[in-house]
């Protein structure tokens, strides 16, 4: 196991988390074969509630023939297999084997999947949310002043469909968990499908799969999260219902999805809310080797430039919440921790931590964590 987005200890344990039993001898195995991809990288990565974790990687020969393998769960869990940016999503419940087979670079989009029934639904809600997503990015190009109203009939029509057919026949399975957190990126901007702070109405699915869990798979961190999704979408709903008007998230065009995330003293701060300041969002792991000099760096940074406008807003991405606040009781920014997985829309594609965008004054995303060379004078730059 290598470096990644957590440090995974070879003792068996995920730091932190409680998802992956380990030592127990039970294992799971993923198989197959990536053809036209010699000498490319396959990672399997661990898809956690605080990010992607690699656990293995193989350099490809000529046949693509890989074998995975690892520690069963108490409940079902989440990877990828992925090469570049080209991802198969893989659920796994129990000891099973599954085995799969594609060819490079169409992988994502072209594979074939044996022996499991939740890998194949999966399977199905991966290829229904690239349709989605095509139709969405093509409306916002050819149709940009009606594109609002159009992507919302899109994704209603989405809803109905993965809802009835898939998380309301089945809410216990891994492929309605899997279904849950779907996202579309439409003009660089991440907006989740189901998402109960923006419509009332996919707190019910939430809630569906939350008590099926609770049944299912009693006491699961994931089936934790659900329900501490669900009960905030009924108290916010219960909230709006109290001023008699709707939830507005993100309303302006600014550029950025919006992070509703509570700060260590329990306030829930926006991302949104940072307009007129240029704003450094930054994901971190405080547990993580290095985190000590990195907060001096960005503590450097802070009293530089904050008076001229900077303000830094980091996200922890850390397992243990407690462990979070005493690290963050004496920073001077803002500091939240994200116990829901909606930052998922920006870390998504990182293999390493810390991550970094940079958003100027008009609530802009104007530099992804590819495009920053220097921070201090992009930083300078946008001020």
């Amino acid at each position: 196991m290598k470096n990644n987005l957590k440090t995974i200890l070879a003792s068996c344990l995920l730091s932190g988390t409680a998802m992956l039993t380990g030592c127990s001898g039970e294992q799971f195995h993923v198989t197959g074969n990536i053809t036209n991809a010699k000498d490319s990288v396959l990672y399997f990565e661990h898809n956690s509630l605080t990010g992607f974790h690699k656990l293995d990687s193989v350099k490809l020969a000529d046949d693509g023939s890989f074998a995975f393998s690892g520690d069963k769960a108490d409940n079902p869990e989440f990877y990828r297999l992925r090469i570049a940016d080209q991802i198969i999503n893989i659920g796994i419940d129990s000891t099973e084997t599954v085995n799969v087979t594609a060819a490079y670079p169409g992988m994502a989009a072209s594979y074939e999947v044996k022996g499991s029934y939740e890998n194949e639904k999966i399977k199905e809600l991966a290829l229904k949310q690239i349709n989605l997503q095509a139709q969405c990015q093509a409306i916002a190009t050819q149709h940009p002043e009606v594109a609002d109203s159009l992507i919302d009939n899109l994704l209603a029509g989405y809803k109905h469909d993965v809802s009835n057919n898939y998380i309301f026949k089945e809410p216990m399975r891994a492929y309605s968990y899997f279904a849950l957190f779907q996202y579309i990126v439409v003009n660089n901007r991440a907006r989740l499908i189901f998402n109960p702070a923006r419509d009332a109405a996919d707190n019910k699915v939430f809630g569906a799969v939350a008590t099926s869990w609770d049944t299912f798979y009693p006491g699961s961190e994931r089936g934790e999260n659900l329900h501490n999704i669900a009960i905030k979408g009924m108290q916010d709903e219960r909230i709006v219902k109290a001023r008699g008007k709707q939830v507005e998230v993100n309303a302006e065009e600014t550029g950025v999805i919006d992070l509703p995330l509570r700060d260590n003293v329990g306030n829930e701060r926006h991302l949104t809310d940072l307009k007129g300041q240029v704003v450094l969002l930054d994901f971190h792991i405080f547990g993580m080797k290095g985190s000590t000099e990195y907060i001096m760096r960005m503590r450097e940074l802070y009293e530089k430039y904050h008076s001229k406008g900077l303000e830094i807003f980091m996200v922890s991405l850390d397992d243990n919440e407690h462990f979070w606040k005493e690290q963050v009781a004496n920073l001077p920014w803002i500091n939240v921790f994200d116990n829901t997985g909606i930052s998922r829309a920006y870390t998504e594609a990182a293999t390493a931590t810390p991550i970094i965008y940079l958003i100027d004054r008009g609530n802009n995303i104007v530099r992804n964590p590819g495009q920053i060379k220097n921070l201090e004078a992009e930083i300078q730059a946008l001020l």
